[in-house]
């Protein structure tokens, strides 16, 4: 409410700050006096007549042709401010119409593209506003019954690559550690949790991060996605040779599909001799 009252007082100001300058005050009616002026006329003929047939003397008419000529002037500018006037009111009317429609109809065009009663979106809704409508029907039912029991780990474990994907990296940051904690150590989850704090850290393989990946590698020895991290961090280091052979030893043992390659080997393209 107080977004349309403020909207309804400032255009009420602009229409009052404009029209003010127009004369948007009372004034007195002018009548009109085209009849007054043919009367007046009529008046100087009799009075010329009159003299012609010297009914009157000389200055008498004169007196009564000097008379009627002043009203009849008078009336001539009272027929000019009338015809000012009307002008003025025409000026007026097209004012109040268009400082009345240009703002309603700026107003009719916001309401239709947004509406001001609602917080402005943040990236991640709008994320989620362009994703597949299941998408976002999923994440919301989820995060709906992990508020109610946050004790289940597959809810947690569902979330954080939706939460990643979207650019919420402390949401799966939490995610991660809370299907760590509910489901039990795997070399996967510790290798999902260590990319997570990879993400929230920009990229920085962080000393958090290196021991989810140690720990990945401790419980599988083949687990790629540590193995690829753990290269990322000796490269980040300044150890570009360990990380090459990381690398390499990675890239021999992934089956020709592996969907992580790509991005093997373009690592080893930047460590490379």
């Amino acid at each position: 409410m107080l977004f349309w009252f403020l909207l309804a007082l400032m255009t009420g100001i602009a229409v009052f700050s404009v029209l003010w300058p127009l004369g948007f005050r009372h004034s007195k009616s002018i009548p009109a006096s085209a009849a007054d002026a043919a009367v007046y006329r009529d008046q100087l003929a009799e009075v010329a007549n009159d003299r012609a047939r010297g009914l009157i003397a000389d200055s008498e008419a004169e007196a009564a042709r000097i008379e009627i000529a002043r009203r009849l002037i008078e009336t001539s500018k009272d027929s000019d401010e009338s015809r000012s006037e009307s002008s003025l009111t025409r000026k007026r009317v097209a004012a109040i119409l268009a400082l009345a429609g240009v703002p309603l109809a700026a107003l009719l065009f916001y309401l239709s593209l947004g509406s001001p009663e609602l917080p402005e979106a943040t990236p991640a809704d709008r994320a989620i506003s362009s994703a597949h409508p299941d998408v976002a029907m999923l994440l919301a039912r989820v995060e709906n019954h992990l508020a109610e029991k946050p004790d289940d780990g597959r809810g947690w474990e569902l979330l954080a690559p939706l939460y990643l994907r979207l650019g919420r990296t402390a949401d799966a940051v939490k995610a991660r550690a809370n299907a760590l904690r509910l489901l039990g150590e795997t070399a996967g989850r510790l290798a999902d949790l260590g990319e997570a704090l990879v993400a929230d850290a920009n990229g920085v393989v962080t000393a958090n991060a290196r021991a989810a990946f140690d720990r990945a590698t401790a419980l599988d020895g083949n687990q790629p996605k540590a193995r690829f991290f753990l290269g990322l961090a000796a490269e980040q280091d300044g150890r570009k040779h360990e990380a090459r052979k990381i690398w390499q030893a990675l890239a021999a043992s992934a089956p020709a599909d592996a969907p992580y390659l790509p991005a093997v080997r373009a690592a080893l393209e930047r460590v490379k001799e």
